[in-house]
Protein backbone atom coordinates (compact mmCIF):
# COMPACT_ATOMS: atom_id res chain seq x y z
CA UNK A 1 0.00 0.00 0.00
CA UNK A 2 1.47 3.74 -0.41
CA UNK A 3 1.68 5.05 3.29
CA UNK A 4 3.10 8.01 1.77
CA UNK A 5 4.31 9.94 -1.71
CA UNK A 6 6.56 7.46 -3.52
CA UNK A 7 6.59 5.36 -0.69
CA UNK A 8 4.94 1.65 -0.91
CA UNK A 9 4.73 -0.86 2.05
CA UNK A 10 3.38 -4.49 1.70
CA UNK A 11 5.18 -8.06 2.62
CA UNK A 12 6.62 -10.70 1.06
CA UNK A 13 4.62 -13.89 -0.05
CA UNK A 14 7.14 -16.08 0.92
CA UNK A 15 5.95 -16.79 3.82
CA UNK A 16 2.97 -18.62 2.18
CA UNK A 17 3.66 -22.29 0.52
CA UNK A 18 3.98 -21.88 -3.29
CA UNK A 19 6.12 -24.69 -4.90
CA UNK A 20 4.09 -24.17 -8.24
CA UNK A 21 1.33 -21.55 -9.48
CA UNK A 22 -2.16 -23.28 -8.11
CA UNK A 23 -0.47 -23.66 -4.60
CA UNK A 24 1.16 -20.27 -4.84
CA UNK A 25 -2.26 -18.28 -5.88
CA UNK A 26 -4.02 -20.45 -3.39
CA UNK A 27 -2.49 -19.04 -0.77
CA UNK A 28 -3.03 -15.41 -1.80
CA UNK A 29 -6.50 -15.99 -2.69
CA UNK A 30 -6.69 -17.59 1.21
CA UNK A 31 -4.79 -15.06 3.10
CA UNK A 32 -4.30 -11.36 1.15
CA UNK A 33 -7.81 -10.24 0.76
CA UNK A 34 -8.21 -10.62 4.65
CA UNK A 35 -5.00 -8.62 5.07
CA UNK A 36 -5.66 -6.04 2.78
CA UNK A 37 -9.14 -5.43 4.23
CA UNK A 38 -7.73 -4.80 7.66
CA UNK A 39 -4.36 -2.73 6.85
CA UNK A 40 -5.15 -0.83 3.79
CA UNK A 41 -9.07 -0.95 3.92
CA UNK A 42 -10.32 0.83 0.71
CA UNK A 43 -7.19 1.87 -0.82
CA UNK A 44 -5.17 -0.38 -2.98
CA UNK A 45 -3.21 -2.83 -1.09
CA UNK A 46 0.77 -3.64 -3.06
CA UNK A 47 1.72 -6.98 -2.83
CA UNK A 48 5.22 -8.87 -2.39
CA UNK A 49 5.07 -11.41 -4.69
CA UNK A 50 7.72 -14.46 -4.40
CA UNK A 51 7.30 -17.11 -7.18
CA UNK A 52 9.80 -20.51 -7.34
CA UNK A 53 10.91 -21.25 -10.34
CA UNK A 54 7.89 -24.17 -10.96
CA UNK A 55 5.48 -21.43 -10.49
CA UNK A 56 6.84 -18.93 -12.66
CA UNK A 57 6.83 -21.25 -15.80
CA UNK A 58 2.86 -22.46 -14.64
CA UNK A 59 1.71 -18.57 -14.76
CA UNK A 60 3.41 -18.28 -18.35
CA UNK A 61 1.14 -21.18 -19.07
CA UNK A 62 -3.02 -21.24 -20.98
CA UNK A 63 -4.89 -18.31 -18.83
CA UNK A 64 -3.30 -17.79 -15.31
CA UNK A 65 -1.80 -14.51 -15.81
CA UNK A 66 -5.04 -13.13 -17.33
CA UNK A 67 -6.64 -14.62 -14.62
CA UNK A 68 -4.24 -13.54 -11.79
CA UNK A 69 -4.78 -9.90 -13.13
CA UNK A 70 -8.32 -9.63 -13.42
CA UNK A 71 -8.32 -10.93 -9.38
CA UNK A 72 -5.85 -8.49 -8.33
CA UNK A 73 -8.17 -6.09 -10.21
CA UNK A 74 -11.33 -7.18 -8.77
CA UNK A 75 -9.61 -7.38 -5.24
CA UNK A 76 -7.60 -3.96 -5.00
CA UNK A 77 -4.38 -4.98 -5.04
CA UNK A 78 -1.12 -4.55 -7.22
CA UNK A 79 2.60 -6.07 -7.61
CA UNK A 80 5.25 -3.78 -7.42
CA UNK A 81 8.05 -5.96 -6.04
CA UNK A 82 8.96 -9.57 -6.55
CA UNK A 83 11.60 -11.63 -4.23
CA UNK A 84 13.38 -13.30 -6.82
CA UNK A 85 16.00 -15.00 -4.68
CA UNK A 86 14.61 -18.63 -3.75
CA UNK A 87 14.25 -20.67 -6.91
CA UNK A 88 12.77 -23.55 -5.35
CA UNK A 89 10.90 -24.85 -2.46
CA UNK A 90 11.42 -22.77 0.34
CA UNK A 91 8.49 -24.60 3.05
CA UNK A 92 8.37 -28.14 4.51
CA UNK A 93 11.09 -29.04 3.27
CA UNK A 94 15.48 -28.42 4.18
CA UNK A 95 16.62 -25.09 2.73
CA UNK A 96 19.72 -24.51 4.56
CA UNK A 97 22.46 -22.88 1.65
CA UNK A 98 20.36 -24.61 -1.21
CA UNK A 99 18.81 -21.42 -1.46
CA UNK A 100 20.92 -20.18 -3.06
CA UNK A 101 20.89 -22.28 -6.07
CA UNK A 102 21.10 -22.25 -8.85
CA UNK A 103 23.47 -19.36 -8.08
CA UNK A 104 24.66 -16.86 -10.23
CA UNK A 105 27.18 -19.07 -11.95
CA UNK A 106 24.49 -20.43 -13.92
CA UNK A 107 22.71 -19.96 -16.08
CA UNK A 108 19.22 -21.09 -14.97
CA UNK A 109 19.48 -18.54 -12.55
CA UNK A 110 19.50 -15.81 -15.29
CA UNK A 111 16.25 -17.11 -17.33
CA UNK A 112 13.93 -17.49 -14.21
CA UNK A 113 15.39 -14.07 -13.07
CA UNK A 114 14.56 -12.71 -16.71
CA UNK A 115 11.40 -14.68 -16.84
CA UNK A 116 10.18 -12.87 -13.17
CA UNK A 117 11.32 -9.31 -15.00
CA UNK A 118 8.93 -10.03 -17.83
CA UNK A 119 5.84 -11.49 -15.86
CA UNK A 120 6.51 -8.14 -13.66
CA UNK A 121 6.51 -5.59 -16.29
CA UNK A 122 3.09 -6.86 -17.12
CA UNK A 123 2.04 -6.66 -13.24
CA UNK A 124 3.61 -3.60 -12.53
CA UNK A 125 0.93 -0.46 -12.92
CA UNK A 126 2.00 2.10 -15.18
CA UNK A 127 3.54 5.02 -13.20
CA UNK A 128 5.42 2.96 -10.38
CA UNK A 129 8.85 1.58 -10.82
CA UNK A 130 9.15 -2.15 -9.86
CA UNK A 131 12.26 -4.65 -8.32
CA UNK A 132 12.97 -8.25 -7.86
CA UNK A 133 15.60 -9.35 -4.81
CA UNK A 134 18.32 -11.88 -6.00
CA UNK A 135 20.85 -13.61 -4.25
CA UNK A 136 24.23 -12.36 -3.62
CA UNK A 137 25.85 -14.20 -6.39
CA UNK A 138 26.62 -17.42 -4.45
CA UNK A 139 26.77 -19.14 -1.25
CA UNK A 140 30.51 -18.59 -0.12
CA UNK A 141 31.27 -21.98 1.07
CA UNK A 142 30.88 -24.00 -2.09
CA UNK A 143 34.19 -21.70 -3.68
CA UNK A 144 37.09 -23.39 -1.70
CA UNK A 145 40.16 -20.94 -2.99
CA UNK A 146 40.65 -17.26 -4.33
CA UNK A 147 40.40 -18.61 -7.43
CA UNK A 148 37.20 -20.12 -7.24
CA UNK A 149 35.54 -17.01 -5.85
CA UNK A 150 37.56 -15.12 -8.54
CA UNK A 151 35.52 -16.82 -11.44
CA UNK A 152 32.22 -16.88 -9.21
CA UNK A 153 32.76 -13.03 -8.98
CA UNK A 154 33.58 -12.96 -12.82
CA UNK A 155 30.46 -15.36 -13.88
CA UNK A 156 28.40 -13.65 -11.58
CA UNK A 157 29.05 -10.60 -12.97
CA UNK A 158 28.96 -10.99 -16.61
CA UNK A 159 24.94 -12.80 -15.81
CA UNK A 160 24.08 -10.09 -14.22
CA UNK A 161 24.73 -7.93 -17.04
CA UNK A 162 22.76 -9.96 -19.01
CA UNK A 163 19.69 -9.18 -16.87
CA UNK A 164 20.79 -5.25 -16.77
CA UNK A 165 20.93 -4.96 -20.25
CA UNK A 166 17.24 -6.98 -20.70
CA UNK A 167 16.22 -4.37 -18.34
CA UNK A 168 17.33 -1.66 -20.62
CA UNK A 169 15.60 -3.42 -23.31
CA UNK A 170 12.61 -3.21 -21.39
CA UNK A 171 11.83 -0.05 -20.68
CA UNK A 172 12.83 1.22 -24.35
CA UNK A 173 9.73 -1.37 -25.58
CA UNK A 174 7.14 -0.90 -21.81
CA UNK A 175 8.40 2.38 -20.60
CA UNK A 176 8.57 0.53 -17.23
CA UNK A 177 11.70 1.10 -15.34
CA UNK A 178 12.71 -2.27 -13.46
CA UNK A 179 15.73 -3.13 -11.04
CA UNK A 180 17.46 -5.76 -9.81
CA UNK A 181 18.35 -5.83 -5.85
CA UNK A 182 21.27 -7.42 -4.31
CA UNK A 183 20.67 -9.01 -1.17
CA UNK A 184 23.76 -9.73 1.25
CA UNK A 185 23.69 -11.94 3.75
CA UNK A 186 26.09 -13.50 6.12
CA UNK A 187 27.89 -15.92 4.11
CA UNK A 188 27.23 -14.91 0.72
CA UNK A 189 29.84 -13.93 -1.51
CA UNK A 190 28.37 -10.57 -0.91
CA UNK A 191 27.86 -9.89 3.03
CA UNK A 192 28.02 -6.30 3.66
CA UNK A 193 28.39 -2.88 2.31
CA UNK A 194 32.11 -2.48 1.49
CA UNK A 195 31.85 -6.35 -0.16
CA UNK A 196 29.02 -4.99 -2.55
CA UNK A 197 31.44 -1.58 -3.22
CA UNK A 198 33.98 -4.08 -4.32
CA UNK A 199 31.59 -6.16 -6.59
CA UNK A 200 30.91 -3.23 -8.46
CA UNK A 201 34.16 -1.73 -8.85
CA UNK A 202 36.19 -4.58 -9.42
CA UNK A 203 33.53 -6.35 -11.94
CA UNK A 204 30.50 -4.58 -12.34
CA UNK A 205 31.81 -1.96 -14.02
CA UNK A 206 35.21 -3.21 -15.40
CA UNK A 207 33.37 -5.58 -17.01
CA UNK A 208 29.97 -3.92 -17.96
CA UNK A 209 31.14 -0.52 -19.23
CA UNK A 210 33.34 -1.89 -22.13
CA UNK A 211 30.41 -4.18 -23.09
CA UNK A 212 27.53 -1.90 -22.93
CA UNK A 213 29.61 0.45 -24.80
CA UNK A 214 30.09 -2.09 -27.81
CA UNK A 215 26.85 -3.53 -27.57
CA UNK A 216 24.63 0.31 -27.05
CA UNK A 217 26.98 2.07 -28.03
CA UNK A 218 27.43 4.29 -24.53
CA UNK A 219 29.73 6.57 -23.64
CA UNK A 220 31.73 5.38 -20.61
CA UNK A 221 29.46 7.07 -18.50
CA UNK A 222 26.53 6.35 -19.53
CA UNK A 223 27.68 2.66 -19.58
CA UNK A 224 28.75 3.41 -15.89
CA UNK A 225 25.11 5.00 -15.02
CA UNK A 226 23.34 2.14 -16.87
CA UNK A 227 24.32 -0.65 -14.69
CA UNK A 228 24.03 1.37 -11.77
CA UNK A 229 20.40 2.28 -12.66
CA UNK A 230 19.21 -1.34 -13.02
CA UNK A 231 21.19 -3.14 -10.25
CA UNK A 232 20.84 -2.22 -7.13
CA UNK A 233 20.76 -3.36 -3.56
CA UNK A 234 17.81 -4.66 -1.29
CA UNK A 235 18.70 -3.17 1.99
CA UNK A 236 17.56 -6.28 4.81
CA UNK A 237 17.58 -5.07 7.71
CA UNK A 238 18.55 -8.44 9.30
CA UNK A 239 21.26 -8.93 7.23
CA UNK A 240 22.90 -5.58 7.85
CA UNK A 241 22.30 -5.61 11.56
CA UNK A 242 24.14 -9.21 11.53
CA UNK A 243 27.17 -7.55 9.72
CA UNK A 244 27.16 -4.69 12.71
CA UNK A 245 26.50 -2.07 10.17
CA UNK A 246 24.44 1.10 11.24
CA UNK A 247 22.07 2.05 8.94
CA UNK A 248 23.05 5.51 8.22
CA UNK A 249 26.65 4.32 7.76
CA UNK A 250 25.66 2.28 4.83
CA UNK A 251 23.38 4.72 2.89
CA UNK A 252 26.17 6.90 3.14
CA UNK A 253 28.53 4.52 1.71
CA UNK A 254 26.18 3.96 -0.95
CA UNK A 255 25.18 7.18 -1.96
CA UNK A 256 28.42 7.98 -2.87
CA UNK A 257 28.83 5.39 -5.00
CA UNK A 258 25.75 6.76 -6.47
CA UNK A 259 25.05 2.94 -5.93
CA UNK A 260 20.86 3.02 -5.41
CA UNK A 261 19.25 0.92 -3.02
CA UNK A 262 15.81 -0.40 -4.63
CA UNK A 263 14.28 -2.02 -2.23
CA UNK A 264 14.38 -2.12 1.76
CA UNK A 265 13.35 -5.43 3.39
CA UNK A 266 12.04 -5.16 6.69
CA UNK A 267 12.98 -7.80 9.21
CA UNK A 268 15.02 -8.10 12.50
CA UNK A 269 17.24 -10.57 14.07
CA UNK A 270 17.68 -12.36 17.12
CA UNK A 271 20.06 -10.42 19.47
CA UNK A 272 21.84 -12.12 22.55
CA UNK A 273 23.27 -10.21 25.48
CA UNK A 274 25.12 -12.32 27.86
CA UNK A 275 25.30 -11.12 31.42
CA UNK A 276 27.27 -13.61 33.01
CA UNK A 277 24.08 -14.20 35.76
CA UNK A 278 21.48 -15.64 33.05
CA UNK A 279 23.74 -17.23 30.78
CA UNK A 280 22.63 -21.11 31.19
CA UNK A 281 18.81 -19.84 30.82
CA UNK A 282 19.68 -17.58 27.53
CA UNK A 283 21.27 -20.56 25.94
CA UNK A 284 18.47 -22.63 26.50
CA UNK A 285 16.10 -19.94 24.93
CA UNK A 286 18.29 -19.77 22.21
CA UNK A 287 17.91 -23.41 21.50
CA UNK A 288 14.42 -23.44 20.46
CA UNK A 289 15.27 -21.38 17.55
CA UNK A 290 17.55 -24.34 16.37
CA UNK A 291 15.65 -25.86 13.34
CA UNK A 292 16.45 -27.70 10.15
CA UNK A 293 14.60 -26.54 7.97
CA UNK A 294 16.96 -22.76 7.14
CA UNK A 295 20.02 -21.27 7.64
CA UNK A 296 20.97 -19.35 10.73
CA UNK A 297 24.11 -17.78 10.59
CA UNK A 298 25.31 -16.27 13.78
CA UNK A 299 27.75 -13.25 14.06
CA UNK A 300 29.88 -11.69 16.65
CA UNK A 301 31.88 -9.11 16.60
CA UNK A 302 35.21 -8.58 18.38
CA UNK A 303 37.06 -4.80 17.77
CA UNK A 304 36.50 -4.42 14.28
CA UNK A 305 35.97 -7.95 12.62
CA UNK A 306 32.83 -9.56 12.36
CA UNK A 307 33.14 -13.24 12.99
CA UNK A 308 30.09 -15.96 11.21
CA UNK A 309 29.43 -19.22 12.53
CA UNK A 310 28.00 -20.81 9.51
CA UNK A 311 25.06 -21.74 11.41
CA UNK A 312 23.24 -22.11 14.85
CA UNK A 313 23.91 -25.70 15.78
CA UNK A 314 28.06 -24.90 15.83
CA UNK A 315 27.88 -22.54 18.03
CA UNK A 316 25.35 -24.32 20.26
CA UNK A 317 27.66 -27.28 20.55
CA UNK A 318 30.54 -25.06 21.41
CA UNK A 319 28.61 -22.10 23.46
CA UNK A 320 32.34 -20.35 24.74
CA UNK A 321 32.07 -16.57 26.06
CA UNK A 322 30.52 -13.85 24.64
CA UNK A 323 29.31 -10.53 25.33
CA UNK A 324 26.96 -10.59 22.34
CA UNK A 325 26.19 -12.57 19.42
CA UNK A 326 23.40 -12.03 16.52
CA UNK A 327 21.74 -14.98 14.46
CA UNK A 328 19.87 -14.64 10.96
CA UNK A 329 16.85 -15.86 12.43
CA UNK A 330 14.09 -13.21 10.69
CA UNK A 331 11.93 -13.15 14.06
CA UNK A 332 8.56 -10.86 14.10
CA UNK A 333 9.15 -7.36 13.40
CA UNK A 334 7.15 -6.42 16.55
CA UNK A 335 9.19 -8.40 18.75
CA UNK A 336 11.99 -6.53 20.84
CA UNK A 337 12.24 -9.30 23.57
CA UNK A 338 11.26 -13.04 23.76
CA UNK A 339 12.15 -13.67 27.40
CA UNK A 340 15.83 -13.25 27.89
CA UNK A 341 16.79 -12.66 23.83
CA UNK A 342 16.65 -9.56 22.33
CA UNK A 343 15.92 -8.24 19.05
CA UNK A 344 17.71 -5.91 16.34
CA UNK A 345 14.28 -4.64 16.47
CA UNK A 346 16.20 -1.07 17.23
CA UNK A 347 17.69 -1.37 13.61
CA UNK A 348 14.41 -1.07 11.70
CA UNK A 349 13.26 1.90 14.43
CA UNK A 350 16.66 3.58 13.00
CA UNK A 351 16.28 2.82 9.34
CA UNK A 352 12.20 4.67 9.55
CA UNK A 353 13.53 7.52 11.08
CA UNK A 354 16.56 7.68 8.57
CA UNK A 355 14.15 7.07 5.51
CA UNK A 356 11.44 9.79 6.83
CA UNK A 357 14.39 12.82 5.74
CA UNK A 358 16.32 10.88 3.21
CA UNK A 359 13.91 8.98 0.81
CA UNK A 360 16.90 6.18 -0.05
CA UNK A 361 13.91 3.63 -1.43
CA UNK A 362 10.44 3.06 -2.54
CA UNK A 363 9.74 0.32 -2.11
CA UNK A 364 9.18 -1.50 2.08
CA UNK A 365 8.59 -5.30 2.18
CA UNK A 366 8.17 -6.96 5.83
CA UNK A 367 9.86 -10.39 4.90
CA UNK A 368 8.97 -13.05 8.31
CA UNK A 369 9.14 -15.98 6.63
CA UNK A 370 10.10 -18.28 9.85
CA UNK A 371 6.35 -18.65 10.77
CA UNK A 372 6.41 -21.84 10.43
CA UNK A 373 9.72 -22.99 12.54
CA UNK A 374 9.19 -20.28 15.11
CA UNK A 375 8.90 -21.34 19.43
CA UNK A 376 5.34 -22.49 19.89
CA UNK A 377 4.36 -19.58 21.66
CA UNK A 378 5.30 -16.97 19.06
CA UNK A 379 2.71 -19.04 16.52
CA UNK A 380 -0.02 -17.33 16.43
CA UNK A 381 -2.54 -17.36 12.94
CA UNK A 382 -0.78 -16.37 10.01
CA UNK A 383 -3.00 -13.26 8.79
CA UNK A 384 -3.45 -12.18 12.01
CA UNK A 385 0.50 -11.63 12.35
CA UNK A 386 1.17 -10.12 9.24
CA UNK A 387 -1.35 -7.64 9.83
CA UNK A 388 0.79 -6.70 13.42
CA UNK A 389 3.51 -6.61 12.05
CA UNK A 390 1.93 -3.90 8.81
CA UNK A 391 0.04 -2.14 11.30
CA UNK A 392 3.31 -1.99 13.90
CA UNK A 393 5.32 -0.54 11.27
CA UNK A 394 3.02 1.95 9.57
CA UNK A 395 2.94 3.37 13.06
CA UNK A 396 6.25 3.75 12.86
CA UNK A 397 6.66 5.82 9.40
Amino acid sequence: MQVKKNLHLTYCTNIHPGQDWKSTFESIQEHVPHIKNRVSNHQQFGLGLRLSNKASEDLEKGTNMFQFQQWLADTNVYIFTMNGFPYGNFHDERVKDMVHAPDWTTNERVVYTKRLFKQLSILLPEGLNGGISTSPITYKYWHKTDEDAKKAFELGAGHMLKVAQYLFELEQETGKYLHMDIEPEPDGLLENSDEVLFFFSEYLLPIGIPLFKKELGLTEMEAEALIKKYITVCYDICHFSLAYEEPQDTFAKFDKESIKVGKIQVSAALKILFNGVDDDMIWEQLSQFNEPIYLHQVTEKIGDTVTTYSDLPIILENKGAHKEIRAHYHVPIFLEKYGNLFSTQDHILKTMEFIKKNPVSEHLEIETYTWDVLPSDLKQDLSESIIREIEWLKTRL
